[in-house]
């Protein structure tokens, strides 16, 4: 029941609405081109005023958990609708052919497991499958470079790479330009795939070659998206803390079979699962002892292994 002075907080609440630098009725998968809108690649200093920084500047100005009552209220309605976007996204695709990949975001495009990542991307684009990543850079931007190059001659593969070397760093001048002139020069409308970035890493640029962009505020919910919506698989690549908590969430799923299911956990870099960082040991002792259960592990250096891997599922679950 309405009392006297709520109409003035409904209207007060609207007007605050209206104010935030975000549409808080979005019910649509961002673009790069839509985040980056006020980039202009010649101008380095354009991006701290693009749509995607002004929103990061606005966050962080409320605080990354928001005290107002407005503003928790304007990222939750925000959030739900590129969650309701992302919904109708997977509609449109199977989803036991949705393969997360999962890494660091220091990687450097110059170093060779950036490359190796490209062709982990390219490869199963190219057979039908749909890639999805944190949406950010270093690993997860290679995922979607090698899906936007998909069809393409290892040539061109190689061009673009060497046009991004420019800027091997996320924190280098020239990492976004270099990405929209790889962009430019090479256009495709026909291969898709899926970042899940977050404003709570807003200091990390989203990749631009995700062809849907689905950015939060809620940073657990994205976690969790990714997991769970990479019902084809994951893979991981080497990275440091996330991506090694990224694998016991997925590894509990797995051996609860909350979906139904288990899915390959693939573990790309022999040399770095088992010694630098040993988690496929401590996984496969878990399975041994009967700790866990379910879970379909893959430990390789060979990309034709993981497709291999990742089609014989795609056969068996479908």
């Amino acid at each position: 029941m309405f009392k006297e002075n709520d109409t003035q907080k409904v209207a007060q609440l609207v007007d605050y609405m209206k104010a935030v630098p975000f549409d808080v009725s979005r019910y649509a998968l961002y673009t790069a081109r839509e985040l980056y809108e006020g980039y202009d690649p010649e101008v380095d200093s354009s991006y701290a005023t693009c749509y995607d920084q002004r929103v990061y500047a606005h966050y962080i100005a409320k605080g990354k958990q928001a005290d107002e009552v407005d503003e928790s209220l304007a990222r939750t309605l925000h959030d739900h609708g590129i969650q309701t976007a992302m919904d109708a996204f997977f509609e449109t695709h199977d989803s036991r052919r949705c393969i997360g990949i999962m890494g660091g975001h220091a990687l450097l495009r110059t170093q060779p497991m950036y490359r190796e990542i490209v062709m982990l991307g390219k490869g199963p684009t190219e057979k039908g499958f749909c890639m999805l990543s944190g949406g950010g850079p270093g690993a997860m931007e290679a995922t979607h470079l090698g899906a936007w190059m998909a069809g393409r001659e290892l040539a061109d593969v190689d061009d673009a790479l060497s046009i991004l070397s420019a800027a091997p760093s996320f924190r280098d001048k020239g990492w976004l330009s270099t990405a929209f002139h790889v962009l430019d020069k090479y256009p495709q409308h026909t291969f898709e795939s899926l970042g899940i970035p977050t404003w709570l890493y807003g200091h990390e640029p989203t990749a631009v070659f995700a062809t849907h962009i689905a950015k939060l505020f809620e940073n657990s919910i994205r976690e969790d998206s990714i997991l769970t919506l990479a019902y084809g698989g994951i893979i991981y690549t080497p990275g440091s803390a996330g991506t090694v908590q990224e694998i016991f969430q997925d590894a509990v799923q797995n051996h609860y079979l909350s979906f139904g299911f288990s899915s390959p956990m693939i573990f790309m870099g022999s040399e770095f699962w088992t010694h630098d960082m040993p988690v496929y040991p401590l996984l496969e002792n878990l399975m041994q002892t009967g700790m866990y259960k379910n879970l379909l592990l893959t430990l390789t250096d060979d990309a034709d292994i993981v497709v291999d891997e990742l089609l014989r599922f795609s056969k068996q679950s479908g």
